[in-house]
């Protein structure tokens, strides 16, 4: 029984030893998560790209194609990185293109194709609640808004937005992309503008300019006849002559009788 009790005192001792050294050690750091360095930071996102917002939908190829050979893509790339500057876009997809008369696009200029795509976007952002209270006609980047040139005119009744050019009526048919610097919407027909695709009536022809009076020619006037004063003179002297002989006849033949 002792030998046991010893025993048991021994693994007591042994225990509270090793408690005391444990306690008595320093408590170790938690470990803390690793900061990302800015290098390896993610980069801020750049401004909208409507390419690739077209892409990524899909069914925009015709849109997408007119977009780049007219440069205005590259434009308004190139603007978006203004983040002052804000975009609205009417998007007609490819089945929009193909309702459209055969060879429309065809028939149009490079200039006139570029005055196409910018009628499709206004120079400002504009939610769907924006278009209830919108002034018309709603100025495009295409310029004049004049009537005949470049009129657009959005109107909305309810969720429906309704666009008129005063050659087409088209219907705002859903939104594609929509941020503070940027919205795309789907329109279910091609916006034709008055200016490219009704021919203009022929300007007057320029009045005929004034012609002046033609001058009258004057004639010298006729100028008096004039006598010659040698046959007046001759004329006198022979009368004078004549005269004298009557008066010279008279006298010589009154003497005599005188007499």
């Amino acid at each position: 029984m002792a030998k046991q009790a010893l025993f048991f005192l021994s693994l007591l001792l042994v225990f509270l030893f090793h408690c005391t050294t444990t306690l008595g050690q320093p408590a170790q750091a938690p470990t803390l998560p690793a900061v990302a360095s800015p290098a390896n930071a993610p980069a801020p996102p750049g401004p909208p790209d409507v390419i690739k917002i077209l892409q990524k939908v899909g069914g925009f190829t015709i849109l997408i194609r007119l977009l780049k050979s007219t440069g205005v893509a590259d434009q308004l790339k190139g603007q978006l990185n203004d983040s002052s500057i804000r975009f609205t876009l009417f998007a007609p997809n490819d089945n929009s293109f193909s309702n459209l008369k055969a060879g429309t696009l065809n028939s149009l200029s490079n200039e006139e194709k570029v005055r196409l795509i910018q009628f499709h976007i206004l120079p400002t952002y504009y939610t769907l609640e924006n278009f209830q209270t919108v002034s018309n006609p709603v100025r495009t980047q295409a310029g004049d808004n004049k009537p005949g040139d470049y009129p657009l005119n959005v109107t909305s009744v309810g969720s429906q937005v309704n666009i008129s050019t005063g050659l087409v009526n088209a219907s705002v048919s859903g939104t594609l992309y929509s941020n503070f610097q940027l919205a795309i919407y789907q329109v279910d027909k091609v916006l034709l503008p008055l200016d490219l695709f009704v021919a203009k009536p022929p300007s007057p022809a320029p009045a005929p300019a004034p012609t002046k009076p033609k001058a009258k020619k004057t004639t010298a006037a006729a100028s008096p006849k004039t006598t010659n004063p040698s046959t007046v003179v001759d004329s006198g002297a022979a009368n004078l002559a004549k005269h004298g002989i009557l008066v010279s006849i008279g006298v010589a033949i009154f003497i005599p009788f005188t007499l």
